[in-house]
């Protein structure tokens, strides 16, 4: 048997790369009687048919593993915003991180589009590096931050996502021209764009793996309780000394993450946002 990573899977087929050859596999057997299937980016054990064609042994134990997008053995996320068409939406921005980071996978918060607005891109490159977040600013149309990206996907398996309309397809195609990725432009009528991916697929772009994902809107928080969501607030951290253990920073007395709000030593449009996250995760408790 030979060891190889999944590219894709697309109608019960999928597509290993085993050193320089990508094979067409079919599951063994057992795996359907376990109800079990394999993950773009699962490391897995084939056997070889003929030169094209081959059959999955093996799943190996995956390090990981993203609902949604469907993905194992992620070494960390790409989280693209546009800087502008269409304006990013700092309450999913925030979502995405604390969704990445609960799953063990570093974010990477790539502010596109960087050409559109100069000025807004490094304001909010500011504000979430100060927040505790390798951010980058890049452009598909300049080539601005390119090389500095391309650093940071060396020798990783990466996955991009991101609200559509922010220039997913149109930046993996500055990074790997070779691809030729379907693009799409944003609705004047909706403020967003439409998805032009549509399955999970894992892409050589220079030393590394980077998976294209189709689009989406929002992220559950299902893998986070209302205990240690502000642990995922990089910029609360220092200021968690609260007069109570168990303190959730909403109206909480002698609390040192709201009296750092209001000394201006966390951001407001962060904190916000975590109430908001705070009170869904909440729900999702009560509910379940």
């Amino acid at each position: 048997m030979e060891t190889g990573i999944v590219l894709k899977g697309i109608g019960g087929y999928y597509y290993v790369r085993v050193g320089d050859t990508v094979y067409e596999c079919r599951l063994r057997g057992k795996f359907r009687k376990l109800q079990q299937t394999a993950l773009v980016g699962d490391e897995v054990k084939i056997t070889s048919l003929n030169r094209e064609q081959g059959v999955i042994e093996e799943i190996l134990p995956r390090r990981n593993a993203l609902i949604r997008p469907p993905i194992a053995n992620v070494d960390q996320a790409l989280l693209v915003f546009a800087a502008a068409n269409p304006d990013p939406n700092r309450l999913l921005i925030d979502r995405l991180l604390v969704q990445v980071s609960a799953e063990g996978i570093h974010p990477l918060l790539v502010i596109n589009k960087g050409d559109l607005d100069p000025e807004g891109a490094q304001r909010l490159t500011a504000l979430y590096r100060a927040a505790g977040f390798t951010t980058l600013i890049t452009s598909a149309v300049t080539g601005q931050g390119l090389p500095e990206l391309k650093q940071h996907l060396a020798t990783r398996v990466s996955v991009i996502c991101g609200p559509s309309g922010a220039g997913k397809s149109s930046l993996i195609n500055a990074l790997a021209p070779g691809l030729s990725l379907k693009t799409g432009e944003v609705s004047d009528k909706i403020g967003r764009g439409r998805h032009t991916t549509r399955h999970v697929e894992l892409l050589t772009v220079g030393e590394g793996w980077l998976a294209d994902t189709p689009g989406f809107s929002s992220l559950s928080l299902h893998n986070v309780n209302s205990k240690e969501l502000a642990h995922f607030y990089p910029d609360f951290l220092p200021y968690m000394q609260c007069r109570f253990p168990g303190c959730m920073h909403r109206a909480e007395p002698d609390c040192g993450v709201r009296l750092a709000v209001e000394q201006g030593l966390i951001d407001q449009t962060r904190y916000h946002n975590y109430l908001e996250l705070l009170e869904e995760v909440l729900e999702q408790e009560r509910r379940y």
